[in-house]
Order: structure tokens, then C-alpha cells, then sequence
């Protein structure tokens, strides 16, 4: 796919450039026992009953998901189907953040599912990385995925101000248990979420940038490059940095 497109392959120093990956892996299929959410067209979901965020600056991985999936500090927690902690290898030397869980990933409790995650995965795949928890494969080439919001916005609206702020010491405390060599922020949100600006990406790419000391590059959604598609090469150019970044780390 890169070669037909013209562009470089990435591979580690010294090593020959990798062939382009084969076709796109399948997408999970959702489970069949996971209940799903219906409600009338246009209809919103009752107000929950909130309650405060518990302190999560000490909890492990067990203990950290399970004050996620009974977190009701925001009103997303209404609507939600389950609660999207997050995927891949707690051993992982690469995260990848994004922003908000959409309908599918809210139906599967996985992030990036579907058309999005089909791409993200041929993303990695060129780089010889994997989300696969149980890949036999070093932890330098396996990658954890999480998003800024564990709860999927009504009807994929935009996450609010206050939501982020709900979140940010979830995905803080799993930046934290899994301190990655390298964090890719993938979209303007996951952007806002991790270093607080609110700069276009078209302005924060290209360049290292630094989450709680972690090396952080900054790179589109795939949601937005099967939109548009010659960006599909700048995003190419943020993943061929952040190698880069991540082997000069090791």
C-alpha cells in the first residue's frame, strides 16, 4: 500500500526496509453476551444519579479498570453501554491515545474498532508493531491503547471541556503503570487531553513534545484520514518519527 503510494518504508537502523504489510487484519467481531443500549431516535438517555471520581493516583491495573467501569462522575455515564478502558500489552513500550469511544467501541468495550481501527492497525502493522496482548513479540514492538474518555459521548458529539477533566487521571494513571518510551496522540482531543493546547495538529506535528517526561507525537485520527485522504501521508511521516523516537529511547 505504501509502495503504490509513493511513499519511503520505515525500518529500524540498520535494517533492510520492511515489505508492506498484507491485507488489513479483521476486525474483532463483537461479543456475542455484551448487552446493547436502545433508545428511541433522538432520544436522551435519563440523568444519572453522579458521585465523586475515586483517587486512582495509587491503583494498580485490576483495581484502576474496575474504578473505570463503575465510574459515574459525569453524565456519560447515562447513556454508555459499558465503559472502553482500554487494549493491547500492559508490558507495552508504545501507547497510542485517542479520543473518544464511538458506537462500536461502546458496544465491544474495545478502542478503535471498525473502519478507524482496521486502519490504525494497518498503521502499526507497517512499523511491526501489534496491539495483540498475547503476540509473541517484544515488548518494543507491542502497543497499548487507550482514549481520553472511557465513556462514549451521546450520538459521538464532541467530549466537553468538563468530561476531559472527569477522565484525565485515568489515562494518567495508565500512562503512569505503563510509562511507555513513546506516546502517539492520535486527533485534536487526545492533543487538548495530553498537553493541554489547543494549537491545530497541522501545527504540532512534526516535532517531539513531552508528556510527564514521555516523548509525545502528535498525529491525526484515523477517523479524520479516511475522510481526507491525502493526509494519509503526513500521518506516515508522524509514525516514521515516532520509530525513530522510540528506538533512540531504547
Amino acid at each position: 500500500m505504501l509502495d503504490a503510494m509513493g511513499l519511503r518504508l520505515w525500518s529500524p537502523a540498520g535494517a533492510a526496509a520492511a515489505p508492506a504489510p498484507a491485507a488489513s487484519p479483521a476486525a474483532a467481531p463483537a461479543p456475542a453476551s455484551v448487552p446493547v443500549l436502545v433508545t428511541a431516535p433522538g432520544a436522551v438517555p435519563a440523568p444519572a444519579t453522579l458521585g465523586a471520581r475515586p483517587d486512582v493516583s495509587a491503583l494498580g491495573w485490576p483495581a484502576l479498570r474496575e474504578a473505570v467501569a463503575g465510574c459515574r462522575a459525569c453524565g456519560l455515564c447515562a447513556g454508555r453501554t459499558q465503559t472502553v478502558f482500554g487494549t493491547g500489552s500492559e508490558q507495552a513500550q508504545w501507547m497510542v491515545v485517542g479520543e473518544a469511544p464511538g458506537e462500536q467501541e461502546d458496544r465491544q468495550g474495545e478502542p478503535f474498532v471498525g473502519p478507524a481501527g482496521q486502519l490504525l492497525d494497518r498503521m502499526l502493522a507497517a512499523l511491526e508493531l501489534t496491539r495483540a496482548a498475547e503476540a509473541a513479540v517484544p515488548p518494543a514492538r507491542r502497543v497499548y491503547i487507550a482514549n481520553t474518555l472511557k465513556c462514549r459521548p451521546p450520538r459521538n458529539r464532541n467530549p466537553e471541556p468538563a468530561e476531559l477533566a472527569q477522565c484525565e487521571p485515568y489515562l494518567a494513571r495508565q500512562v503512569e503503570l505503563l510509562q511507555p518510551r513513546l506516546i502517539l496522540a492520535m486527533g485534536r482531543f487526545a492533543v487538548r487531553a495530553l498537553l493541554g493546547s489547543e494549537e491545530p495538529i497541522g501545527r504540532l506535528r512534526g516535532r517531539v513534545h513531552r508528556y510527564r517526561g514521555v516523548p509525545l507525537i502528535v498525529t491525526y485520527h484515523p477517523a479524520y484520514l479516511l475522510r481526507n485522504l491525502p493526509d494519509k501521508a503526513r500521518a506516515w511521516e508522524d509514525l516514521c518519527l515516532a520509530a525513530g523516537v522510540a528506538e533512540a529511547a531504547g
